[in-house]
This record gives structure tokens, sequence and C-alpha cells, in this order.
């Protein structure tokens, strides 16, 4: 992945790439998730992963190494990929890729995905002490037996916001293997939101950064003020991390985007989402959602 990422950004040193960050090997422990493999005489040359959440699927990252790039290895990869989904039998399948490159979007678009809003790749340092105040609740620090009920109650917000939309493999899959934590936030006791913040050793932020897979508030009235307040719980747990944030965002999500913006966050990169079929989904104005699917 590092060389094919880093070879295409025309990086120096390709496997500089997300340096200290685990983007592929906590998928293989996933059971949300299938990897796809193409070889030839035995020499890995290129992968694929296919998420699901719940209903809906996303792909990637699709990576080749770059003396195979234009040989239609990630035609193949994708047919795959696109037979893992039917199986799984999602309503809805997408995938981010580099806005700027036509030979990316013409390939997406010959398996039926269309180019919808750019996605901005945000970041933030956070600074100051934690404060108590605005800190959220760990899951990770519940009793067992009460983790399976607020994972649950996570469910229900993203089914609220997209019909089938469901992190509770992902919710699991990171409490397992270590690789995360979830930050929840709460009116007595009404889950308001919940982020899925990746970080430490071994993870997809790696131990410098908090990277927010899937950050959701509950739909409504009040949603913005919810998300709000789930931002500043995602600071304190960066901080009490000494972690940067990094999050994507849909644009078509322009409130949510703005009430980043305000609390800090600011654009390092951009791509577009691609959808199958060509719907709103959960990428909607009224939605308070955080993720980039890469």
């Amino acid at each position: 992945m590092r060389v094919a990422f880093g070879t295409f950004l025309g990086m120096p040193d390709p496997m500089a790439f997300l340096a200290g960050r685990s983007f592929i090997a906590p998928r293989f422990a996933s059971s949300n998730v299938r990897g796809h493999a193409a070889r030839i005489d035995g020499r890995l040359i290129g992968t694929n992963f296919a998420t699901r959440w719940g209903s809906f699927g996303f792909f990637g990252p699709l990576t080749i190494l770059p003396e195979y790039w234009d040989k239609g290895i990630a035609q193949q990869l994708l047919q795959a990929t696109e037979k893992t989904f039917d199986r799984w039998g999602v309503r809805r399948a997408a995938l981010f890729t580099f806005p700027h490159s036509t030979r990316h979007v013409g390939l997406y678009q010959k398996f039926g995905y269309w180019p919808t809003y750019l996605t901005a790749l945000m970041v933030r340092t956070p600074d100051g002490a934690p404060s108590a105040s605005k800190s959220g609740t760990l899951l990770s620090t519940l009793p067992r037996q009460q983790r399976e009920a607020v994972i649950s109650a996570c469910a229900r917000i993203t089914h609220r916001i997209d019909r089938g939309l469901d992190l509770t493999e992902e919710i699991r899959a990171a409490l397992k293997l270590r690789v995360g934590d979830v930050v929840l936030i709460y009116t007595r006791n009404t889950l308001d939101g919940f982020a899925l913040c990746m970080n430490g050793p071994g993870s997809e932020g790696g131990e410098r950064v908090c990277y927010i897979k899937f950050a959701a508030a509950r739909s409504g009235p009040g949603a913005g003020d919810r998300f709000d307040r789930l931002l500043a719980a995602c600071d304190a747990f960066a901080l009490s991390r000494g972690a940067a944030l990094e999050g994507g965002v849909s644009l078509a999500r322009e409130d949510a985007f703005r009430r980043m913006r305000s609390h800090g966050w600011q654009v390092r990169a951009q791509g577009v989402a691609m959808l199958r079929p060509h719907v709103a989904g959960h990428n909607r104005p009224d939605a308070y959602v955080i993720d980039d699917w890469r």
C-alpha cells in the first residue's frame, strides 16, 4: 500500500506514506472486512478490501504494485470485490478516490459508481489540558455486560440516519484488537453521539494520530449542538493520548463541515465519494457524520 500510494503521490520515499500507521493489518482480523489478493506466480502484486457497515459497504484501499499498473489487475480485483458485496447483500456500495485522476474515476464508473460531493480530509491539533466537563465516556471503561447495550444504542443512531447503517462489527473489532476506542456522549441516560477513534500501536491512526474512522450525532432537533459536544469530547480524548485528530467529512454535510471548521479543524486534502446507486445515503445536509471510506 505504501509503495503504491507513495509512488502515485510522487513522494521521494514512497514507504514514508502513512508511516507509523497500520492501515491494513487490523482489517485482517475484522469480521466485517474481506481482503482480495492478486498474485502472479505466487507473488502478491495487489490487494483490495471490502468493508461492511450493515447494509452499506465500501472498498479500499485498492493497491497494486506500480510495475503492474495499467494491466487490468484493478478490474479483476474489483470483479472479486463486487461478488463479495453481492454475497453480503449490501444496499449501497461506495469508495473514496482522487478527484483529479480521470483514470481512477473512469475505472470506477465502469462498475456503476458515480462521483458525488468532495470529501474533506481534515486535521486538528487540540491544545490545553483535557476538560473533564467536555470529556465523553469511553466504551472500553464500561462493564462488559453493558457494552453490548451501548453498541446497540450506537446502531440505533446510525439506523435513524440511514436505514441499515450499522457499525456494530467495526466497533467490536476495534475493542477486540485494541486498536481504538469509542467516545460516547450522553444527555442523562440517552446516547447523543459516538466516535470510533483509532489510536495506538498497530492502529490506523498510529500513536500520534487519533483517526476518527466514524462518528455520528443523534439526528433530529438539536443534532448540530450534539455534534459540537461530540467534537469537544474527541478533543479531550486526543489530548489524553497526546495525539492530533484526523477525520473526513462529505461536503454534502454542509453544517457538519462548517461546525468542524469553527472548532479549529483544517482541510489537509480532499477526495471524492463515489456511490452505487447514485443516492445520498448518509451524505446529506441533515447528517452529522464523520467518515471518509479510506
